[in-house]
């Protein structure tokens, strides 16, 4: 009969110069550092902070409806960042990965456990039949410390950490894309609720206008100076600019529907939107200073590289299984309860050096090298591939930003063209030289430019907001 007890006393050792390890495993590289998990959660803090006293003023006005809140482009986007879960999901993973990497330095680190141990035994009697071990069995007790230290295995370990900390700045890099992704949707709702409010206000003063024509044309048409065909002319503009403004009201509710969600509020706010005076910022002239800068700073981008010098380090870290690993082992203990004749002495010590040669284990180790080399070619086209997506969407975002320039020139002259039109034909058809249909099709062309104007000016902000994306502009 044998009763065994077992225990493991782990040994956490802290080590303090976790920067200059990091410094041994991997050379400076030419990539910007990554930010660290704690710097991201303070910027989420001070964000949260400075959005504090908005979104108390939000709330507030959401139960005065009198009293709407002035809420720039800025301060949505520090709310949204502030209560979007992608924010802290990906924070999260990132703090994640920062545990891998102590998980995978910990083999460089000693390993110490303690043992207690009580046989039961029918005295020197021996195993005849299973694995190969000390075969004799002896009644004894006894307690003892083991500690293993790993001395050298010729950089698997270190490459494994090194690959562990790449993998790490990769996901800090995601956590900054999230943010990026945040921000261009926050933008992207906001102009389009800015558009939606433009559009509004020029279908309200086209109601007016047509509204004050109609008053007129009846009052004409009442002194027989004017036909009922002119004033059913008139009834019917009133009614498409009616139908107009029922368009614009439904738009802007939604688009404020669409902002409340991006901001992660799940009631109806009462926000006043103002447009920045940077939103009007002028176009860079030259896009090849974007597309460096884009290179360089996009997140996603970032992500992918450290991935790649990530998949390189533990490529190189599984062709290192093949060669030796050389280990320390000591052990001490007492042994106070046993026969003299087979524990001379109640207590016991050894320390010695191990080393482990691999053989032949069925070509794994051969196997995984070859699929670690695939993998970095893997990465290596992905990061390419991105790189070449980034330069396209770089051009392309700077091309809309151009011509979303250029329409806001051309639809203030059509403006203001339609505006001279108009007010000529307003003179001539209360001199009589002209018909209602003249008219008609005046403010026809008039409320069309001022909601192309209004729509350009809100275009052109959202255009130089993806530019900044694109080209991997901090918010």
């Amino acid at each position: 009969m044998m009763l065994r007890f077992n225990f493991v006393v782990s040994c956490l050792l802290a080590v303090s110069a976790s920067s200059a390890l990091s410094a041994q495993l991997h050379p400076a590289s030419i990539l910007p550092d990554a930010p660290s998990a704690d710097h991201v959660l303070l910027a989420s803090a001070e964000m949260g902070h400075a959005t504090g006293s908005s979104q108390t003023q939000a709330a507030d006005a959401s139960s005065n409806a009198g009293a709407p809140v002035l809420l720039t482009r800025q301060q949505a986007e520090q709310i949204a960042l502030a209560h979007n879960p992608r924010i802290r999901v990906s924070q999260l993973l990132a703090k994640a990965e920062h545990e891998v990497v102590r998980q995978s330095r910990s083999s460089l680190l000693p390993d110490m456990s303690g043992n207690l141990s009580a046989v039961q035994a029918e005295e020197g009697s021996r195993i005849s039949a299973g694995s190969l071990t000390a075969s004799r069995l002896v009644q004894h007790a006894g307690m003892g410390v083991q500690l293993r230290q790993l001395i050298t295995d010729f950089g698997h370990t270190r490459n494994l950490v090194a690959s562990a900390k790449l993998n790490e700045k990769a996901r800090m890099a995601d956590a900054e894309a999230s943010r990026a992704d945040i921000v261009l949707a926050t933008d992207e709702v906001f102009y389009r609720a800015i558009e939606a409010e433009a559009t509004l206000k020029v279908a309200e003063q086209t109601v007016s206008a047509r509204q004050t024509l109609v008053d007129q044309v009846n009052a004409l048409t009442s002194a027989k100076l004017k036909s009922d065909i002119d004033l059913g002319f008139a009834q019917v503009n009133l009614s498409e600019a009616k139908l107009l403004q029922l368009d614009a009201e439904n738009n802007l509710d939604a688009a404020k529907a669409a902002l409340d969600a991006v901001l992660g509020y799940e009631r109806e706010m009462n926000y006043k939107l103002v447009a920045s005076p940077n939103d009007a910022a002028p176009l860079p002239p030259d896009v090849e200073p974007l597309i460096a800068s884009a290179i360089q700073n996009r997140p996603d981008l970032q992500s992918l590289q450290w991935s790649e010098q990530a998949a390189r380090k533990f490529s190189r870290a599984q062709h290192e299984q093949f060669l030796p690993t050389i280990g320390a082992l000591g052990v001490v203990g007492k042994t106070p309860v046993g026969s003299s004749q087979y524990f001379t002495s109640d207590w016991y010590g050894a320390v010695g050096i191990n080393l482990s040669v691999p053989i032949f284990n069925g070509f794994r180790y051969a196997a995984e090298a070859s699929e670690a080399s695939l993998q970095v070619q893997a990465a290596t086209e992905r990061t390419r591939g991105l790189r070449d997506a980034v330069v396209r969407d770089v051009r392309t975002a700077w091309l809309n930003a151009r011509t979303a320039a250029q329409r806001v020139t051309v639809t203030g002259e059509l403006l203001q063209q339609a505006n001279l039109t108009l007010n000529l034909s307003q003179t001539r058809y209360r001199l009589g030289l002209s018909s209602i249909v003249e008219l008609s099709q005046a403010q026809l062309q008039q409320t069309q430019a001022a909601i192309s104007e209004a729509n350009a000016r809100s275009q052109y902000g959202f255009a130089m907001a993806a530019l900044r994306f694109q080209t991997g502009g901090r918010p």
